[in-house]
């Protein structure tokens, strides 16, 4: 987690600093989960704190997945917005993220008709 809480008090420092320069402005809020009042602060805190909790391996399998669906979220979005770079991206992560090949090769197989439809490539099937 380098750099995650800098990142997330330079962005609530900035919060700040919006609502300070335009109180009677309507400023809007972003979900970052399934608990629409959860800001993203309160979201990577969760996380952080559900994987220090960990004690077994179906635990952990299951905060990894819940962490895979958002993947999967970000893969949709990437495509709705036309960002091919960050789709090609998010399987990068999703790479990285696993213990064995044999298991990044079982998820490019469960989200191939998801690549499919959105027209993403990873980054060996682009060939760099």
């Amino acid at each position: 987690m380098f750099g995650v809480r800098a990142v997330l008090k330079n962005a609530a420092v900035a919060r700040v600093a919006v609502s300070r320069a335009a109180p009677s402005a309507l400023i809007a809020r972003r979900c970052y989960s399934d608990h629409p009042e959860e800001t993203y602060e309160q979201f990577t805190d969760r996380y952080v704190k559900f994987f220090e909790n960990v004690d077994d391996q179906f635990e952990l399998q299951r905060g990894l997945n819940n962490c895979f669906a958002y993947d999967l979220s970000a893969l949709r979005a990437a495509r709705r917005i036309d960002d091919f770079a960050t789709g090609v991206r998010v399987f990068e992560a999703l790479k990285t993220k696993v213990d064995k090949k044999s298991q990044y090769e079982d998820y490019l197989q469960a989200l191939k008709p998801v690549k499919d439809e959105l027209g993403i490539q990873t980054k060996e099937e682009l060939g760099l």
